[in-house]
């Protein structure tokens, strides 16, 4: 009888081992889940910036995410001498539906004449 308790008891430990990493794994692949959502906003977001002229500000929602760009003159420099083009830093900023945000920052290069 007692044999039976300690094996039930020896049961009830590894299932519970098995359920904690279970879960571990579960909330995991939520933030992975999300986390490429907001990637995958942050393309659509940068693919669909305007050429040429300066951005400056916007704002808006693009699969349920809010977003804002803002950008700025690149501070290393204002690029080569008689280049037809200059560097802008852009910031892209995410938040999705459950309050996650994702931040990215880069350089695009914007023509100098609007063009």
């Amino acid at each position: 009888m007692i044999e039976a308790v300690v094996a039930l008891a020896l049961v009830m430990v590894v299932l519970g081992a098995i359920g904690s990493v279970v879960a571990t794994n579960v909330r995991g692949v939520s933030k992975l889940e999300q986390r490429v959502g907001l990637v995958d906003a942050a393309r659509l977001v940068i693919s669909s910036m305007p050429r040429g002229d300066a951005i400056g500000g916007r704002s808006g929602e693009i699969l349920g995410h809010h977003w804002q760009i803002a950008t700025s003159p690149f501070v290393g420099g204002a690029g080569v001498a008689g280049s037809r083009f200059v560097p802008e830093r852009v910031e892209v900023r995410l938040q999705s539906p459950s309050g996650a945000m994702l931040s990215l920052e880069t350089i695009r290069l914007r023509s100098r004449d609007g063009e």
